[in-house]
């Protein structure tokens, strides 16, 4: 499971983050890893190992590197908005500096690629429910 030059090339290219001053390409991997999708073949990242206990995650040597380019651009995106927020706008000598911009513009981003990530779901499976009280809030009562 790794991301290849060309991925973390485009995510360079999403957040523009186009030299390695501030974002080496391995931290740019670890964030693309971070969010890996299933591949073309339906298959998924990793398994899961049910004779230990607890489950433990296997790496699916089937899976086929495919990653959520946008969910990673988002978490890049709050960063950046993570150093700006200390910014506000004031007034000085009849000048105004608005630097509130930068970070209501890089949370604007960060909302762009939430949008556009992966769907995901979950799989909920019910499950019965013993209980040993008899007694049930809501019910009616019996008259003696």
């Amino acid at each position: 499971m790794a991301a290849t030059a060309d991925e973390i090339m485009r995510l360079r290219r999403m957040t523009g983050e186009l030299t390695t001053s501030t974002y080496y390409d391995s931290m740019l991997a670890s964030t693309i890893e971070a969010y890996p999708l299933l591949d073309e073949r339906g298959e998924e990242p990793y398994t899961w190992d049910t004779s230990t206990e607890p489950p433990t995650k296997e790496t699916n040597d089937n899976w086929l590197p495919t990653y959520d380019l946008n969910a990673a651009a988002a978490d890049i995106w709050e960063e950046k908005a993570a150093l700006l927020a200390p910014d506000y706008d004031f007034s000085a000598d009849g000048a105004t500096l608005n630097r509130s911009g930068a970070f209501r513009h890089a949370m604007g981003q960060a909302g762009y690629y939430r949008s556009k990530r992966a769907i995901g779901t979950i799989m909920q499976v019910a499950e019965e429910i013993e209980t040993t009280d008899s007694w049930i809030g809501n019910a009616a009562e019996e008259d003696d």
